[in-house]
């Protein structure tokens, strides 16, 4: 059985981030990452089309994590509380001991190593605390920039394609420690 409570929101930390839960303030930046071309330009969304889509999704994902159904943390620069991203972890199979990796950052703070310190921390989070066995991502197989952040964790391609969206590849990291210590 998987550690699936989430309270209190676990706020984690790194050197120079900290990943908080989303709050209503963050409604304009959610808006730019959910409305902005370039980032969902291989996601398959509902595009923002105005603050209060935005401003629902933050409500939504909120009660996500109530029902213990999904993390989602607001990506800050620890010496500034702005949101420069998300990072979150969703789709719970206690069965299978697994969940999925979603993430996006704004344009402006990509290539900066932002989202590799984020992955890094939650990754640590989902097989040390929540205790997952394996973590997917679903990405678009065009998406190099997410391909090659995914490959520095070692994830791998499991090569097998979707029958719902051909353009669609799954990673998968599987947790080499015994983690139900």
């Amino acid at each position: 059985m998987l550690n699936g409570t989430f309270t209190p929101f676990p706020i984690l930390t790194t050197e120079r981030l900290t990943l908080r839960q989303l709050v209503i303030n963050d409604e304009q930046e959610i808006f730019i990452l959910r409305s902005d071309s370039e980032i969902n330009k291989y996601l398959d969304r509902q595009i923002s089309n105005t603050i209060d889509d935005a401003r629902n999704f933050i409500n939504k994902v909120n009660e996500n994590i109530n029902k213990s159904d999904s993390l989602y943390w607001a990506i800050t620069l620890s010496d500034k509380n702005i949101l420069v991203g998300t990072i979150c972890l969703f789709g719970f199979s206690d069965e299978n001991y697994k969940c999925e990796i979603g993430y996006e950052l704004l344009p402006s703070f990509q290539g900066q190593g932002i989202m590799k310190e984020a992955v890094e921390k939650v990754i640590d989070y989902a097989f040390n605390m929540i205790k997952v066995k394996k973590i997917e991502a679903f990405l678009h197989k065009d998406n190099q920039s997410s391909i090659k952040l995914l490959e520095k964790f070692s994830f791998r391609n499991l090569n097998e394609p979707d029958k719902i969206n051909p353009d669609s590849i799954c990673y998968h990291l599987t947790n080499t420690i015994d983690n139900l210590k």
